[in-house]
């Protein structure tokens, strides 16, 4: 599901430099308890719209600090100041489909916490007939259910403030409320010609130009219907995504319907575009070489040779996968990044923005050295409470362990068929594959 700027838009630099996590308690935090209350505040708690002007800045502030794109900044301010909207409905969605990455698990996170604090209330769409729909873990809906269960675990043991976040499954929902589901999907695919809605197909991955089947096709007049079914005030999704947004909108028109869905679109998207991978010319991590990515599980170990591995030449900051990780994970969550080093080397040094990171980087002052084992021990304090809680809960690890299973027999660029041969692998073996 998630998987040209336009005027507003709010640039990759301020959504790394937003705040998320007090820093104070987020590298320390022992729970995700501790996590969630440095990271967010009740609904209860949360600004007024009709509050002060200062207050109103902040929300405002707040939630484009999310966005690379707005559409449009003076709705959202209008909707912050509307009394009757005390909190504002977010909405959000993912396919379930496979193991979890770390920009997946943190970004969102981020994202839906900032949300929180903005007095908003968060809709996550878990979008299992949209995979099935998408032909993910080959169209099996028990296994698309399972790998959804496995995201909302690691959610919850990420800190995600869950007290003003609903969860709802696409198969339940519109089986509750089915004849005002389809009647509203219908609508919006008689009113469009299919060349428009195939345009949109791209927020499946799928190329404009690429055969696709009928239920794909479908797909993007059930999404952009999905806005208004959960009657969402802002959509915030991945720039990936921003086709079927904008249909939306125009079904606004169409309908003449003053109030229109806000656009808050994101850079890092959540599903189909990734952070680079860790090797040289790897523009985005692979599903097939884990050694590309960091997935929400990984252990310490684990972590810290692949960032040990990682491509990070000096001097080079375009291009250093290393440096994203710094900018699009570790800054937006601490807001900062600590450098340990010996003092004949420049000493210990914390950085408190990108620009002077990349700066000192470019410069030959902060070496590839003197990053990567910083950066391991960041990601590695992030993913701390996920790690601990799939290893002491039962339920977690035998839920993880089925989704390696699943996700791997089902992948066919990996094991090249769709059957589990037991005398190829063993089960241990592939419960320790990461894919």
């Amino acid at each position: 599901m998630d998987p040209s700027p336009a005027p507003g838009a709010s640039t990759a630099a301020e959504v790394a430099a937003a705040p998320s996590v007090d820093p104070s308690l987020a590298p320390d935090a022992s729970t995700a308890a501790e996590v969630t209350a440095a990271a967010s505040v009740h609904p209860s708690m949360a600004p007024d719209a009709s509050s002060s002007a200062k207050a109103e800045d902040e929300r405002f502030a707040l939630l484009m600090s999310i966005g690379e794109e707005c559409i449009q900044t003076n709705e959202l301010r209008l909707l912050l100041q509307n009394k009757e909207k005390l909190f504002p409905i977010c909405y959000d969605g993912f396919e379930p489909s496979g193991r979890m990455h770390i920009a997946q698990g943190i970004v969102k996170t981020i994202n839906v916490n900032k949300m929180i604090r903005a007095g908003c209330k968060v809709k996550i769409w878990i979008a299992d007939w949209f995979a099935q729909l998408n032909n993910k873990m080959g169209g099996d809906l028990e296994n698309i259910q399972t790998v959804g269960r496995y995201m909302i675990e690691i959610w919850k043991a990420a800190g995600m403030n869950l007290d003003g976040v609903e969860f709802l499954w696409s198969s339940e929902e519109i089986n509750k409320r089915a004849d005002e589901y389809w009647t509203l999907v219908m609508d919006i695919a008689r009113r469009n010609k299919v060349k428009r809605i195939t345009r949109c197909c791209t927020i499946m991955g799928r190329a404009d130009n690429e055969e696709l089947t009928a239920a794909q096709i479908f797909y993007p007049c059930m999404q952009c219907a999905d806005i208004f079914f959960l009657e969402a005030d802002i959509c915030q999704l991945g720039m990936d995504q921003r086709k079927v947004n904008m249909l939306a909108r125009e079904y606004c028109d169409d309908i003449n319907r003053k109030d229109k869905p806000i656009i808050l679109s994101h850079r890092i998207l959540i599903c189909h575009y990734m952070l680079p991978g860790f090797k040289e010319g790897q523009e985005k991590m692979s599903k097939s070489d884990p050694s590309s990515a960091i997935f929400m599980e990984d252990d310490e170990a684990q972590v810290n040779l692949k960032i040990k591995q990682a491509f990070c030449p000096a001097n080079i900051v375009e291009g250093n996968p290393c440096l994203d990780y710094i900018k699009y994970i570790v800054f937006p969550w601490f807001e900062r990044f600590e450098v340990v080093r010996k003092e004949n080397n420049g000493g210990n040094k914390t950085f408190l923005s990108m620009d002077d990171l990349t700066a000192d980087y470019a410069s030959g002052a902060l070496h590839p050295a003197d990053v990567k084992p910083a950066l391991a021990k960041a990601i590695n304090q992030i993913l701390k409470p996920v790690c601990d809680h799939f290893n002491t809960s039962k339920e977690a690890k035998d839920l993880l362990n089925t989704v390696k299973v699943k996700y791997f027999v089902l992948d066919k660029s990996i094991t090249g068929c769709e059957e589990f041969n037991p005398d190829i692998y063993s089960f241990a073996e592939v419960q320790n594959l990461d894919v």
